[in-house]
């Protein structure tokens, strides 16, 4: 399960920032993942507690949001969404196209909390 592994990669991350900002705890972690990306949310969700356990992090809860799959094609131009098994233009139906989203795992924020309050990173 290489999941537990990216989730102790994006608690570093996560520590890193908490501790750059002097946060003194983790309140929300938002990670989006593509179709593509080779990541499985269920198993994400389910190693982030262990990966995070004993951190700034621990009482965290993590939102995955799915990106959607989208390619550009290199006929018509336009950029659609298009299904993992059937990279084609919906416009057109080419299967000329380049991928533009969806093979991403990107952390987009990090809720901290501080003696002053709730911040967002």
């Amino acid at each position: 399960m290489h999941e537990l592994s990216l989730c102790q990669s994006l608690i570093d991350q996560v520590q890193q920032l908490a501790l750059t900002h002097g946060a003194q705890s983790v309140g929300l972690v938002t990670l989006k993942v593509g179709p593509l990306s080779g990541v499985e949310p269920a198993l994400m969700q389910h190693a982030y507690p262990f990966a995070s356990a004993g951190t700034l992090a621990a009482e965290s809860t993590l939102v995955i949001e799915l990106a959607p799959l989208k390619v550009r094609c290199e006929s018509c131009g336009a950029e659609t969404e298009a299904e993992p098994s059937w990279l084609v233009c919906a416009a057109c139906g080419s299967c000329h196209t380049q991928l533009v989203s969806g093979d991403e795992m990107m952390l987009m924020s990090v809720e901290l909390i501080t003696a002053e309050g709730t911040n967002h990173v």
